[in-house]
């Protein structure tokens, strides 16, 4: 039985852990309450959000300003029964709902993770705390400046980054407790609402440091500089859903239980590797123990070693058998495991031995049940669970320990358990179960694997390297090659190819690889380079996964956009030199054969036939071939000349419209309709051409360019119309000639400005906020608002089509009979003449 002592808890000289959970939870609440009411702590109002629902609010009753710095403090508790995304809190403005958000994602399971929204860009979410029905203070900051951020949780910093916008959060917006909106102040969403209870809500105009937060978490007050608004019921409307609720403020005071501190107690209880057990906690003011201890602070969550004799407050010292365990995903792979080859004690000389050999047990479970047939359970998270033990766990390992040949074959049995699973999981049918998205929203995809493998192979290098051995491997879809080498003359005057070194590449094309020239061997060594390992790897079917990929099912398409830049048309290879002494990687240039069509960025061509392509290449990385067939990115260089003849053809085009509008009205022309139709096409040409030439400037804000997208779409939209006007004239004047011109002009104005002003209009009422697009000022193409121009265009252009192919038709026959009567009595050939 392991034996516990605590201090600074005079009240209460013994607890037995004996009870149940139920009476242990009861009893934590009224210890807690007696304790906060003892320390005279005020009531506060508490809103209860039971259960989730699009109607349980509550709005701040106040105007808030522009605001380039902000903080936001509250105290909150999830329910633990809700899951999926849950909004905190939702600050929006007329312009733009998705100016400010708190969000979390709630994973059964998992902790509670928190992500900050500004913008419409959303930060990544990141681990708090545990989901749990217990209390904790959130703080969040942001600055205009960089677009930084940092959360809080209980006093202490939990997450921070840079670049989440850097426009002023707008001014007159509505702040929403517990709904994201999805219009101004409204559309909530049952999945997207909050449930739990929310109090001590603050926000501040400026950002509150570390120690200021740390400050108000022990004080449990708020800090007076810069408060703007202070929890208040009367500063707010509450729906009448909600319950409403006085209690005595759920926080931490110095010296005394709170909900969480004694809910370290329950997670004790809890632990799989304490239950059954009972544990006596005696309080003294000191501790005076005659050898070195375990400590465990558990304010600061924190273990160590220390002197039992040293006094300390509030710390646990306890002896304990150490246990090696990895934490794994509650993902169905890992639930199909044998749960002793994850979790059990490991002989070893060292928790170096012991944490490799958990890592060689897990590679050979994760391989025996992909073997058996388990693949098929594969998901996105499994595979970013075994990618990043192997380019964090595995690599960490390597970087702290020198390995000796028992370490040496360890690592060699993991790396041969795990290129077997990548190939399993590189299966082209396979592949297709697992590409995807996480839970978390991470994209998971083949290039996943490459890259873990990469890290596998350099981490292999270095532990081989003082073996002085190599390594091969050839599975089906993927060959590995590490070859240890010494330069020396004979050597040098090599050529290293990898097809030479072993199967490894049986099966393909031995053009299909990257070759170290004997002149890059020479050039090495004679920078002083003796031992050199050679990492090469190779594989087959990458391009047959990533073509069955690239149009994601439906779900995916609702969750991210997915640019593809290209296609990939070849094997995908790679070739690394190391340093065997220092274990760094040589810079050297590789000469690349493959035997298809090979794009020259960053290498240079040695030799081009009509099926092989060589080059030489200044870098060592994954190399394909890459067919992009679709429009890449333009450049800055190549923005700016597209730019640059933006605005000379524009400009040169709006010279020419008002000279030729100028010259229209000054000159004595006759009136007539079709002058006038021709007035009409240069006023809404023009006006279309000064907007189109200003519309930069809106860029940054969305009210200016969703108005420049509305002017740029009537007066284009108008510029057709009065094509149309002019095609439905020449109909009037050559087809349908006995029709009356003298009231048909009211009805080409209501064509030509009343039916885009219709059309404009219709767009805006049915584009629910996303009318313009984001980085232009135009129609949004994602969400088929484009339409509301391309469509009245096509149907303009066919019409005008009809038109022209119907006139071109009745002028011929026209000039035909009129060439017959002009050429009686005239020769064949004149007669001919004529008709042409």
């Amino acid at each position: 039985m392991a034996r516990a002592v605590m201090a600074a808890f005079p009240a209460v000289p013994k607890i037995l852990f004996g009870t149940s959970k139920k009476e242990m939870k009861e009893e934590r609440n009224t210890m807690a309450l007696r304790t906060l009411r003892a320390s005279g702590s005020s009531e506060t109002l508490i809103l209860e959000f039971s259960g989730r629902s699009d109607s349980k609010h509550a709005r701040l009753l106040h105007k808030f300003p522009s605001m380039d710095l902000v903080t936001v403090c509250t105290r909150l508790c999830f329910d633990p029964n809700s899951f999926g995304i849950s909004t905190i809190f939702s600050y929006s403005i007329p312009s733009y709902i998705n100016e400010f958000q708190l969000r979390a994602n709630l994973i059964q399971g998992k902790p509670v993770k928190l992500a900050l929204l500004v913008h419409g860009i959303h930060g990544p979410y990141q681990e708090a705390f545990k989901h749990d029905d217990s209390w904790h203070s959130v703080c969040v900051s942001w600055s205009q400046i960089g677009g930084s951020w940092a959360i809080f949780i209980d006093g202490r910093a939990d997450s921070s980054g840079n670049d989440l916008n850097s426009d002023k959060i707008g001014p007159d917006g509505l702040f929403i407790l517990g709904q994201e909106q999805d219009t101004f102040g409204g559309s909530f969403k049952k999945d997207e609402s909050f449930s739990g209870s929310i109090t001590e809500l603050h926000i501040w105009d400026r950002v509150l440091s570390s120690s200021e937060i740390d400050t108000m978490e022990k004080q449990c007050s708020p800090i007076s500089s810069g408060l703007v608004f202070k929890w208040n019921g009367a500063a707010m409307e509450i729906a009448t859903s909600l319950t409403k609720l006085r209690r005595d403020v759920p926080c931490q005071i110095p010296g005394n239980f709170t909900v969480t501190d004694i809910s370290f107690l329950d997670s004790l209880k809890d632990g799989n590797s304490l239950q059954n057990q009972t544990f006596n906690v005696e309080l003294f003011q000191s501790i005076e123990l005659d050898e070195d201890c375990d400590v465990f602070n558990p304010s600061s969550m924190s273990s160590g070693r220390a002197k039992c004799k040293v006094p300390n407050s509030a710390v646990c010292h306890h002896k304990k058998e150490v246990l090696a365990v990895i934490s794994v995903p509650k993902t169905p792979l890992f639930s199909r495991l044998n749960k002793d080859l994850l979790i059990k004690p490991v002989s070893g000389n060292s928790s170096w031995d012991r944490d490799l050999a958990l890592l060689q047990q897990l590679t050979q479970a994760v391989l025996q049940e992909v073997e058996e047939g388990g693949s098929h359970l594969l998901t996105s998270s499994d595979v970013l669970y075994l990618t990043q033990m192997i380019e964090k766990d595995l690599t960490a390992l390597a970087g702290s320990h020198s390995a000796g040949s028992d370490g040496a074959e360890v690592m060699v049995s993991i790396a041969t358990n795990y290129l077997k699973v990548a190939s399993s999981m590189l299966e082209p049918g396979m592949a297709t179960q697992w590409v995807g998205f996480t839970e978390d929203g991470v994209s998971v995809g083949p290039f996943t694997i490459v890259q873990s493998i990469d890290s596998l192979t350099e981490t292999l290098a270095k532990s081989l390297s003082a073996e002085k051995r190599g390594f091969t491997l050839s599975t089906k879809n993927i060959d590995v090659c590490l070859t240890w080498q010494k330069l020396t003359e004979e050597s040098l005057s090599q050529v290293f190819k990898p097809s030479a070194v072993g199967s490894h590449t049986a099966g393909s094309s031995s053009q299909d690889e990257l070759l170290i020239p004997d002149t890059e061997l020479h050039r090495i060594h004679a920078l002083g380079y003796e031992e050199v390992m050679f990492i090469h790897t190779h594989y087959r079917h990458l391009s047959e996964i990533v073509s069955e990929t690239q149009e994601p099912s439906q779900s995916h398409q609702e969750k991210v956009k997915r640019i593809l830049p290209g296609h990939l048309a070849s094997v995908v290879i790679s070739a690394t030199v190391r340093d065997a002494s220092k274990g760094q990687t040589i810079p050297v240039a590789v000469k690349h054969n493959q035997t298809s069509s090979w794009s020259s960025d960053g290498c240079m061509v040695t030799f081009a036939g009509s099926g092989v392509t060589s080059c030489l290449c200044k870098h060592t990385t994954n190399f394909a071939v890459l067919m992009n067939y679709l429009e890449s990115k333009w450049s800055p260089e190549e923005e700016l000349i597209l730019t640059k003849l933006t605005f000379i053809g524009a400009g040169a085009s709006l010279c020419a419209l008002l000279v030729t509008l100028m010259l229209f009205t000054v000159l004595d022309i006759p009136k007539s309709d079709r002058t006038s139709i021709h007035k009409n096409l240069f006023i809404a040409l023009i006006c279309a051409q000064v907007i189109l030439l200003c519309s930069s400037s809106a860029i940054h804000n969305k009210v200016a360019c969703t108005l420049v997208a509305a002017l740029l779409h009537l007066f284009f939209m108008a510029a057709f119309s009065w094509m149309l006007v002019e095609g439905l004239l020449l109909w009037s004047k050559v087809v349908a000639v006995n029709l009356s011109e003298e009231r048909h002009m009211k009805y080409y104005y209501l064509i030509g400005w009343g039916l885009p002003v219709l059309i404009v209009t219709i767009t805006l009422a049915s584009a629910s906020g996303k009318y313009s697009a984001d980085g232009y000022c135009w129609l949004s193409v994602q969400n088929g608002v484009i339409w509301g121009f391309a469509g009245p265009v096509i149907f303009i252009i066919m019409v005008n089509i009809l038109v022209l192919t119907r006139v071109v038709v009745i002028t011929i026959s026209t000039a035909k009979r009129r060439s017959i009567m002009l050429a009686m009595g005239t020769s064949p050939v004149e007669q001919a003449y004529e008709q042409i």
